[in-house]
């Protein structure tokens, strides 16, 4: 590998850091979307979206974060999997920002009513949440952002070609064509409740 990719410069791992400093803090705050990364005990892997109001992800201290749980499927992938190994990784986003916030650390999963009741968001509180001890935190380079286009306005036209989720999920899930749009409109009508 190192001979087909060559080692990172000095400049690049420098930059690796053991905590949160003032730039990192300031990402999170206006972060809204990150994605979190878990893997079970076996090491089969996990990734799973996280989004809310910028600065959703809040800093106890420089190292270490708490992430609340949010209205979801209740599938409950990442707390099993962090139960079971607790080395978490994520990827922060700012909108229009090239670069994304790498943080890789371990986690626990939590009830604690203090925690819970600073995560409250539109006067409802998470029953659970995620905290986080930094291993490392860095800033990643933005050329896959910039590779992918993900900001250009004119990439979202590429919603319209793909399936909507009614169709892929009444296909993956064995029903009935007509079932698609049933689960459109089910979906349309619960996004309204995010909290």
């Amino acid at each position: 590998m190192r001979e087909r990719l060559g080692h990172p410069d000095q400049a690049t791992t420098d930059k690796i850091l053991d905590h949160l400093d003032r730039n990192c803090l300031a990402f999170l705050a206006h972060s809204p979307f990150l994605c979190l990364a878990t893997s079970d005990g076996d090491g089969n892997a996990d990734c799973s979206p996280r989004g809310d109001y910028p600065g959703f992800v809040r800093a106890l201290d420089e190292k270490t974060i708490v992430l609340p749980d949010r209205l979801g499927n209740k599938l409950a992938d990442s707390f099993r999997n962090i139960l079971d190994n607790g080395h978490v990784g994520l990827v922060c986003f700012v909108p229009g920002m090239t670069e994304t916030l790498r943080i890789n650390g371990t986690a626990y999963v939590t009830d604690d009513p203090g925690l819970l009741a600073m995560l409250e968001q539109d006067h409802v509180t998470p029953s659970l949440a995620t905290v986080i001890t930094i291993d490392e935190v860095y800033l990643h380079c933005g050329r896959a952002l910039v590779r992918s286009g993900l900001w250009d306005p004119e990439m979202q036209d590429l919603a319209a070609e793909v399936p909507s989720s009614g169709t892929i999920w009444a296909e993956a899930s064995g029903y009935a064509p007509g079932v698609a749009q049933v689960i459109d409109d089910a979906m349309t009508g619960a996004y309204k409740t995010l909290y």
